[in-house]
């Protein structure tokens, strides 16, 4: 994570300590392995797993995602043609989603999304139409 280009995602490996005889702590710390101070903390759970949730982008929040439990799986689109899928199965890995990419999500049945957020709940930061997000993306 210390290497990460803040301008496109990143999945990655979080610190485990423990052993499977005791289990595991999974510590996030900023400036250490996180490239933004966390004003906001928010989970998602109970999504039935035919869903799609997102259908948005942000023009400047920052968050570093973890799939605590079960599989979510992250369609993300920037500009220049930019479209990746990541899979996070396991809550030792994340995935840093910088500002201004659209993002589709899918839960597989009974996955919890951790999401730490670089600002507080902001309307005004959602992008939610795609076509508004398209015409920022290629001007700028």
């Amino acid at each position: 994570m210390y290497n990460l280009d803040l301008n496109i995602p990143a999945e990655f490996e979080l610190k485990q300590i423990g052993n499977a005889s005791l289990g595991y702590i999974t510590p996030v710390e900023y400036p250490d392995n996180l490239p933004f101070e966390v004003k906001r903390v928010y989970w998602t759970y109970y999504t039935p797993h035919n869903v799609i949730r997102g259908h948005h982008a942000h023009k400047n929040l920052q968050q570093l995602i973890v799939a605590v439990s079960g599989t979510i799986t992250f369609e993300l689109e920037g500009s220049d043609n930019y479209k990746k899928s990541f899979v996070l199965d396991s809550p030792s890995k994340g995935l840093y989603i910088p500002k201004l990419f659209w993002r589709s999500i899918t839960f597989s049945h009974n996955a919890v999304l951790l999401c730490l957020a670089s600002e507080k709940y902001l309307d005004a930061d959602y992008i939610r139409s795609y076509e508004e997000f398209k015409e920022l993306i290629n001007r700028s």
